[in-house]
């Protein structure tokens, strides 16, 4: 979230300002609302991108907010064209769906609530976000910010669950990861079952050390080091993601089993196992989170195919957990994949597949059902070509 850009408003004939916390442009304007506001006039001030900086009961801003996303969920009547004989362009059906959804975040995070300098909220019925706030944002400087009501309840939701963890049955033994605000919570336990079936390599009894690249919440290093791994690098750029895996794997005692750096991609030296779960879409992300479903250009993807040969100790093996819906969105194919793998001196050892049980598989309503329905994960084990 950017918070060295100052939001400016006027109110009660003062001009005002306050730090802008949020992923999105600074709204066009900004006026203040109120229980008065009605959603349809909402909604289209919204629309034309017009801050509603939020002065009424609190509870009643969250119905406003649902009331918003009825009008922009409600389904448009679409007049019907002649037939286009034209092919449709590859990835046509995402592209139109990613445009869809940057649209409804735009207008719904148009609602906006103030924080004071103490993270508090001096609305009726605000509840006390102070200690999720710090969380998220950092311990309070007694400077007032803006953020606006949905990235609120977003950061209400990760400290949830950053309080009561995910379970992760691929761990065993009940184990739990605690995602951190704006790191992407391993909800998809399917590629971590894949990393946990998979046959280690033999080099990893005489150089047992493994790499994971892009740790995230840590939970493949958790899993690596559950598995016998006695040394764990992993890397990450973002500090947020550093900070979340730390947490959890001094909750499970594994701090000194595991080395945290920030690096891009790949640490120093070479490893008996490389293991690495890229952004699975390439696409340009739109916020902090979404860099962990979307690599602009499959540049972590090629990042690491081109360079994991160099970090493998002899006989080692890199495992790339990767989801082929990309494929069925026309979005990358599997020729090109195959073909980074070849170029970059790599072969297939084999692969691993599962097919996801998420909700959005079985949701027909979904844009893009047909892809999802066809999803497959995959952990490719991967070896350097002598």
């Amino acid at each position: 979230m950017n918070t060295s850009t100052l939001l400016t408003w006027s109110e009660k004939d003062c001009e005002r300002s306050a730090l802008w916390r949020s992923d999105q442009n600074l709204p066009a304007r900004v006026v203040l609302a109120d229980d008065t506001l009605t959603a349809d006039a909402a909604y289209r001030l919204a629309c034309e991108g017009t801050g509603l900086l939020w002065r009424g009961d609190f509870h009643n801003a969250r119905q406003l907010l649902q009331a918003m996303a009825r009008r922009i969920d409600k389904p448009q009547k679409v007049k019907r064209k002649k037939a286009d004989a034209t092919a449709p362009l590859p990835g046509a059906a995402f592209h139109t769906h990613r445009q869809a959804q940057a649209q409804r975040t735009r207008v719904l995070s148009q609602i906006l609530i103030e924080l004071n300098g103490d993270y508090g909220i001096t609305l009726r019925r605000a509840p006390d976000v102070k200690q999720a706030c710090a969380q998220a944002f950092g311990a309070a400087n007694g400077q007032s910010s803006v953020i606006s009501l949905r990235a609120l309840q977003g950061v209400i939701g990760a400290f949830e669950w950053r309080k009561n963890g995910v379970e992760v049955p691929a761990l065993g033994e009940n184990l739990r990861i605690h995602p951190h605000y704006g790191v992407f919570s391993p909800v998809r336990g399917e590629y971590v079952g894949l990393a946990a079936k998979a046959p280690l390599p033999a080099a990893l009894k005489e150089h047992s050390v493994a790499f994971d690249i892009g740790v995230g919440t840590g939970v493949l290093s958790v899993l690596l080091a559950r598995r016998g791994a006695q040394q764990v690098v992993a890397t990450d750029m973002a500090e947020r993601a550093l900070v979340c895996a730390r947490d959890n794997l001094q909750r499970l005692g594994l701090q000194n089993q595991v080395q945290l750096l920030q690096a891009d991609l790949f640490p120093p030296g070479q490893a008996a196992l490389v293991v690495c779960n890229p952004p699975w879409l390439p696409a340009r992300p739109t916020s902090v989170l979404e860099q962990a479903v979307y690599d602009e250009g499959s540049q972590m993807l090629k990042g690491f195919l081109g360079g994991l040969k160099a970090h493998l100790s002899e006989g080692g093996e890199g495992w790339l957990i990767l989801s082929d819906l990309a494929e069925h969105l026309g979005l990358r194919s599997r020729e090109a994949l195959q073909g980074w793998i070849a170029d970059a001196g790599l072969q297939v050892l084999g692969r691993l597949d599962v097919k996801p049980e998420h909700g959005k598989a079985q949701d027909v309503s979904d844009p893009l059902h047909a892809a999802r329905a066809a999803e497959v994960t995959s952990l490719w084990r991967l070896g350097a070509i002598d």
